[in-house]
């Protein structure tokens, strides 16, 4: 009985193949072909690689902002900070503290505050 239905299944393969509804089927398949490639798409295999990709960046971006923390938290531990002087009235810098190519006194410079 399953060689019966094996047959008929055969047989209608056979006659899908052949017919008319095989050939629309490979004119649909290549205007739509076409018409993707026309449009600005990316197949699943780029997409789930450039998927990865994001995902090692953000990996790496989150550990170096933890190093960035970890770094200043050491920084300020060992009493050491970063900070701007922008007016005239703040201290003036130590001789040897200034930016190099500073010529005017009061304009806002980086000082790195030794411990």
């Amino acid at each position: 009985m399953n060689s019966f239905f094996n047959d008929i299944q055969g047989k209608i393969n056979q006659a899908l193949e052949s017919s008319p509804a095989k050939d629309i089927e490979k004119n649909v398949k290549a205007m739509m072909t076409q018409g993707f490639s026309k449009l600005d798409l990316v197949t699943r295999e780029e997409f789930d690689i450039q998927a990865q990709v994001l995902a090692k960046t953000r990996a790496k971006l989150e550990a170096l902002e933890l190093r960035v923390v970890e770094l200043e938290a050491r920084l300020a531990a060992q009493g050491g900070t970063v900070s701007t002087a922008a007016s005239s009235t703040a201290a003036a810098p130590a001789a040897g503290d200034a930016l190099p190519g500073a010529t005017d006194p009061s304009a806002p410079h980086v000082i790195l505050d030794k411990p």
